[in-house]
C-alpha cells in the first residue's frame, strides 16, 4: 500500500508526514506526531474523549481520515498551553475538580475551548449542548460545567 503525503498546521507549527490509506487522524496524532493528548476512547465516535480542533470546529479524531485534513489546522490539548502555564479553561477544570479519572477531560476542554472560542459568554444551556458529544464516567458532569462556566467569566468556581 502507498503512503500519502499530508501537509497540516498542528497545534501552530507545520508538520509533514506520510500516512497509509484509511489511516485515522488519531492514529497520525498519536504514532506519527507523538501528541498523545487525543486519547483512544470507544474508536466509534460514541465517547468524545478524542475530540481535536478542525479549523476551530470540534471533531471526533477517530473518525476522522487523516487526508482530509491535508492543508488545515489542528488544535489538540497540548496545545491549549502556553509553555508552562495553564490554559485558563484547564485552570477552571483543575479549581473545579472537573477532572477525576481523566478519561474524558482532553475531549471536554477540546469541545469547552471550540465553545468559547465561538461563543465568550455561553448560558449553561450553551455549555450542556456543547459538552454533549463527550461521556463523562465520574464527575455527573456539574462540576465540567462550573468550570467552564466559571472559566468564561460568567459563574464563580464551585
Amino acid at each position: 500500500m502507498s503512503k500519502t503525503p499530508l501537509q497540516f498546521r498542528h497545534n501552530g507549527r507545520d508538520v509533514a508526514i506520510f500516512v497509509d490509506g484509511g489511516t485515522n487522524l488519531l492514529v497520525a496524532l498519536r504514532e506519527l506526531i507523538g501528541d498523545m493528548t487525543p486519547k483512544f476512547g470507544c474508536g466509534q465516535g460514541g465517547c468524545g474523549t478524542c475530540s481535536v480542533l478542525i479549523d476551530g470546529e470540534t471533531h471526533l479524531s477517530c473518525l476522522t481520515l487523516a487526508e482530509t485534513i491535508a492543508g488545515r489546522s489542528i488544535e489538540t490539548l497540548d496545545g491549549m498551553k502556553q509553555g508552562p502555564n495553564l490554559h485558563p479553561l484547564q485552570r477552571a477544570f483543575a479549581d473545579n475538580f472537573a477532572a477525576q479519572c481523566g478519561y474524558c477531560t482532553p475531549g471536554m476542554l477540546m469541545a469547552a475551548k471550540a465553545l468559547l472560542d465561538r461563543n465568550p459568554s455561553p448560558s449553561r444551556a450553551d455549555v450542556i449542548e456543547a459538552i454533549s458529544g463527550n461521556i463523562c464516567r465520574c464527575t455527573g458532569y456539574e462540576p465540567i460545567i462550573n468550570a467552564i462556566l466559571g472559566a468564561a467569566g460568567g459563574r464563580a468556581s464551585a
